[in-house]
């Protein structure tokens, strides 16, 4: 059963580009921008880190942190926050635990084709870990994702 609007999130989130648990009680008092999204390095997950990324400060004047989640391992991580000076961390999501738990995990298609993949997704989780909202794939707009937030 994936987690939804009222529901707490998972104390332990998970690891990040370096390998350290990302846990909720690091959040304290602020809310959380938890994003899941499909690849590093790919052009919609590009805009959409880099979109967080140009607003991340108006993000944290507002009391809001930022987390990205995806599959991708730590090395991919690494790179993408490198490569796109990302200021906020990425969990490695790598056996699809925290992805399968937010029921943003599961069968896509493109051209015909099957297979399994991420949902983007964004959960606003209040400052006591609990989800507020959710932006499912079909309303992120990723180079406008910020002012979605924001509003």
């Amino acid at each position: 059963m994936a987690l939804q609007v009222g529901d707490r999130a998972p104390e332990l989130l998970g690891l990040n580009e370096k390998g350290e648990e990302i846990r909720l009680d690091m959040f304290k008092g602020k809310k959380v921008v938890l994003y899941f999204y499909p690849k590093d390095n790919t052009p919609g997950c590009t805009s959409e880190a880099c979109n967080l990324r140009d607003n991340y400060e108006e993000l944290r004047k507002a009391g809001y942190e930022v987390v990205g989640v995806s599959p991708d391992s730590a090395a991919s991580h690494q790179k993408f926050i490198a490569k796109q000076e990302l200021p906020f961390p990425l969990i490695a999501d790598t056996e699809h635990t925290l992805l399968e738990n937010f029921g943003v995990w599961g069968e896509k298609s493109m051209c015909g084709r099957k297979y399994m993949g991420v949902f983007r997704t964004t959960f606003i989780l209040n400052e006591d870990g609990v989800i507020e909202k959710v932006f499912g794939p079909k309303e992120i707009k990723v180079k406008e994702h910020a002012a979605q937030i924001l509003k």
